[in-house]
């Protein structure tokens, strides 16, 4: 029998990145806040989990307690024997096991004040006059507000939000753990100092898309995702990858789990369109994975969870105290902020993956200089140096040549 219903200001349903870091935000302004999450912390993942140098001015400062290696040296490959080392004495990315980096996340947030269920699955959710009601396989509740932070299939999506159709490209991921499996490779000690502080990216390693080695503390994170619909073969980039990769030679890679990546749609948010098809709608709220807040050029989704769940704390704390605040708010802060570079990034998508890789080949031999300069402005991205509208204005620069204006050249040097 399900018990009667609990009353919380705020219930999260899924408790990652996204749905930990809204949790956190409320609890810390005195919300009562009610975490479900369907599986139990720590859970294993399979995920690159990279989260690019950025990410820093959003987390706790502790956050470097849960974090496996700093990336310093990003090689990119875009051919057989064409590749490009960057080195940088700050890091570049943060390489986290996302067992332990939401572990961490959730843990904040239930000191902060959050009352977490964990093994708790939400079934059916029901919009009321005042808020939503929430079942799940233990119980029912009620809340003024529920954010649906349960991923790329979030459930609060499916039935708060109906006719929501939006894409989602297919990645695929494995993880390597050195060890006796991969003793043939070599003695693990070897094989750590190989990869310390070194992620690989391989532009070359699927038809519309790139691959990915990432290094962790006991082994490497390997994966290919593929990011133009239609006409994409994910299982035969990855085995292409790791049979052809020179830095998998002699590794025995285990069968790659398969995910759907939800990439934003840039071009939402044109005028008499939504955002995402609507991130928000009565009382419901979606965040990261489940609004389709993942980068449409490279897949990040981490740094985008973590804020889009603190920019829905902020809408949520002002509706809850303020009558006359509105929801809505938090699906313009998002066009706002993240609006303008998801767009930039919609564009480069089509640009970086709509050539045939042959072209990253004969660009990068016939034209070093550009080509490995874009590189490197990708890498400023990484550590804020940079963002997507400046890089992409550099590139429309540099079309222009000499007929660009003085002001233009001033304003990004």
């Amino acid at each position: 029998m399900i018990p009667t219903s609990q009353q919380f200001d705020v219930i999260v349903v899924g408790m990652g990145p996204a749905g930990s870091s809204v949790a956190f935000e409320l609890s810390r302004a005195g919300v009562s806040v009610l975490g479900l999450e369907k599986q139990t912390h720590p859970r294993y993942k399979v995920c690159g989990g990279g989260l690019s140098a950025r990410i820093e001015q959003y987390l706790p400062t502790d956050f470097k307690s849960v974090v496996e290696e700093e990336v310093h040296r990003l090689h990119f490959t875009y051919g057989p024997e064409e590749s490009y080392v960057i080195d940088s004495e700050k890091p570049f990315v943060y390489m986290v096991m996302r067992s332990r980096f939401d572990q961490w996340l959730v843990h904040h947030a239930q000191v902060a004040g959050t009352e977490v269920h964990q093994n708790e699955t939400v079934t059916r959710l029901k919009a009321l006059p005042e808020g939503v009601e929430v079942e799940t396989d233990k119980g029912r509740y009620f809340s003024r507000v529920v954010v649906g932070a349960d991923g790329a299939l979030s459930v609060v999506a499916q039935q708060l939000f109906p006719g929501r159709r939006l894409q989602k490209v297919p990645a695929l991921e494995s993880e390597i753990l050195f060890g006796e499996m991969n003793l043939g490779a070599g003695q693990p000690d070897t094989q750590l100092r190989r990869y310390a502080n070194v992620a690989i990216i391989s532009l070359n390693a699927a038809k519309k898309g790139y691959g990915w080695i990432f290094p962790k503390h006991h082994g490497l994170s390997i994966g290919v995702g593929e990011f133009v619909r239609g006409d994409s073969r994910p299982k035969r980039s990855f085995q292409q990858f790791i049979q052809e990769d020179p830095n998998l030679s002699g590794y025995v890679v285990p069968p790659p789990v398969g995910h759907p990546l939800p990439i934003c749609n840039g071009y939402a948010d044109k005028k008499g369109q939504r955002w995402n098809g609507g991130l928000v709608h009565t009382h419901a709220l979606l965040v990261s994975d489940a609004g389709h807040l993942v980068d449409p050029l490279l897949g990040e989704g981490i740094l985008y969870a973590v804020r889009s769940g603190q920019l829905a704390a902020t809408t949520i704390v002002d509706y809850l105290h303020n009558t006359n605040r509105h929801l809505e708010a938090y699906e313009e802060a998002i066009i706002q902020e993240l609006g303008p570079e998801f767009r930039i990034a919609s564009r480069l998508n089509k640009v970086v993956y709509g050539i045939p890789r042959s072209w990253h080949r004969w660009v990068g031999r016939t034209f070093p200089v550009s080509y490995q300069g874009l590189l490197r402005r990708y890498c400023g991205m990484l550590q804020s140096h940079e963002t997507y509208r400046t890089l992409w204005a550099r590139m429309m620069l540099k079309l222009q040549g000499p007929f660009a204006t003085a002001s233009k050249r001033a304003d990004l040097s």
